[in-house]
């Protein structure tokens, strides 16, 4: 395809999956679910090209910066706190459901070998992160219950990899246990280890940068720098891509300007929202080439469905029983266990929320050629992507007869205020300290009382005589009371008095107004 064609296509695709996102959200449809339908009746049409997928550039070209833009709003606080439920569904889960899936497709596929049923169990073990997060904001689901599903579909994508390098080694030579779980250990220690590195300096770099574009333009190739040198050192890059995130989303209220953050918030947002819809649509373009290759292989219509029915039905099975075995060791294991569990009603809304995405059908395209029947199973990895997204249609109704309760907003907001209390006090307590009694008294006034003094000030503009110009004084010292506000929050934080949602929530207010008074004020050099 030549440039110029190539730029038509990529112009093409950002308007279809804009508009098609833009109208579903209107009407209220699923985007994901009407996007991979709108590609599959394209794909259809003679003349439009044969989508391929390339593993590698799903891989190494989307999933990293998904991902990253993913970890950064996550808090780094809550994940910690729910480590013992996230680590028991994004390692203990995936492993389960390569096993029961693995069996169940082996049983309804006998030309399989079972290394490569497990290696399709590998495949379609990890949930999409993408879908998760969009069905978790939508529902207003309990905040616990968020933070798990967002860390479940964070992690499970590195487990989930590394099984299924340890089945297609099954397939193409003889490999042992202790050479699995070796690879497994080197993975995640590895791909902890770079994660934290690259975070680490990346930190203390953007940390001098004063200039948003320059720290924008660091944070964007900050995915890859975590993601490739993994893989390069036989670790998990997917690890290490969300390690980077959560360490950096972390440290950002102290080594970025408020202008940096916010225009790092925006610039990620538009990047998720653009790749991430743009992934079930290219999911869609790929079904007449995958279907293709399955009619292919030879293997009958009927057992086509039976086989599509009975992996479908084991992955659902396989996710309710292991939260059945997780709640019930919550609630009747050790007194540790019990404090931090979950009710049998989030269990089962848990067990729904099991959706695949661009990650099982990466991952299928990575099987060797030599996998019995792998045209069969890359479309059977499809029919899964399309059947766990219409089981997340069911997801709102599962949650409404569940009488899950939403999150307290009241109680939040409420939480909110008294936190941004607690930091205004303590601006103020840094401006009494700042005062030098040389400012225009309307500063120091309109700064007691957290009113807007800009206006008046650009009418009124006379300083005290021999003093300070008023709008500079006022920026000088608001921007302190910011300082030390914004420390105060942190401090908070630290101290674990407020919920993670208020303290970012807060954190935002207070980038908002430092950068509209920068931007506002005038053009002379501050400290």
């Amino acid at each position: 395809m030549d440039p110029v064609a190539t730029i038509v296509w990529i112009v093409s695709f950002v308007l279809v999956t804009v508009t098609v996102t833009g109208v579903s959200r209107r009407v209220g449809w699923s985007a994901p679910v009407v996007l991979v339908a709108v590609g599959a009746v394209v794909s259809f049409i003679p003349g439009v090209p044969q989508v391929q997928i390339q593993p590698e550039l799903i891989l190494y070209g989307l999933l990293p910066p998904l991902l990253f833009a993913a970890a950064i709003q996550t808090s780094f606080v809550d994940v910690r706190a729910r480590r013992d439920g996230i680590l028991l569904l994004s390692v203990g889960l995936v492993v389960f459901t390569v096993v029961v899936v693995g069996f169940a497709t082996w049983l309804v596929v006998p030309t399989l070998t079972v290394a490569a049923a497990f290696a399709f169990g590998a495949v379609v073990a990890p949930t999409d992160t993408v879908a998760v997060t969009a069905i978790a904001g939508r529902l207003h689901l309990p905040r616990r219950l968020v933070t798990v599903l967002e860390g479940e579909s964070l992690l499970n994508d590195a487990t989930a990899l590394v099984a299924l390098n340890a089945t297609i080694a099954a397939i193409v030579s003889v490999v042992n246990p202790l050479a699995i779980a070796t690879d497994f250990v080197l993975a995640v220690v590895v791909g902890v280890a770079v994660g934290l590195l690259v975070g680490y300096v990346l930190a203390n770099i953007r940390k001098q940068l004063r200039a948003p574009v320059l720290d924008t333009s660091l944070g964007l190739i900050t995915p890859y720098l975590a993601f490739i040198p993994a893989q390069f050192l036989h670790g998990s890059g997917i690890l290490a891509v969300v390690v980077a995130g959560l360490y950096l989303g972390f440290r950002s209220p102290t080594i970025q300007t408020a202008e940096a953050r916010i225009a790092e918030t925006i610039n990620w947002r538009t990047i998720s929202f653009l790749l991430e819809n743009a992934v079930f649509l290219f999911i869609g373009l790929e079904l007449a080439g995958i279907a293709t290759g399955a009619f292919n292989s030879g293997i009958t219509v009927g057992r086509t469905i039976a086989a599509s029915v009975v992996v479908l039905f084991a992955l659902f099975l396989a996710r309710l029983i292991w939260m059945v075995l997780t709640t019930t060791l919550y609630k009747y294991g050790p007194q540790r266990l019990r404090e931090r569990g979950w009710n049998w009603a989030t269990s089962i809304a848990v067990s729904f929320a099991g959706i695949r995405g661009v990650v099982t059908l990466a991952a299928v395209f990575l099987l060797p050629p030599q996998t019995p029947d792998r045209e069969f199973l890359q479309f059977l990895a499809f029919i899964v992507v399309v059947g766990t997204l219409l089981e997340g249609l069911a997801l709102p109704w599962v949650i409404r007869r569940l009488k899950l309760p939403p999150p307290d907003f009241r109680q939040e907001s409420g939480e909110m205020q008294r936190l941004l209390a607690e930091a205004q006090t303590a601006g103020l307590a840094k401006l009494e300290q700042e005062v030098t009694g040389d400012e225009d008294e309307r500063v120091v006034e309109r700064l007691r009382i957290n009113a807007v003094f800009l206006a008046d000030a650009l009418e009124n503009p006379t300083p005290v005589e021999g003093g300070e110009d008023a709008q500079y004084a006022y920026m000088r010292l608001r921007r302190s009371m910011i300082k030390a506000e914004r420390s105060a929050v942190l401090d908070a934080r630290s101290e674990g008095r407020y919920q993670e949602l208020a303290v970012r929530s807060v954190l935002a207010f207070l980038d908002a107004e430092e950068s509209a008074l920068k931007s506002s004020g005038p053009k002379k050099p501050l400290n």
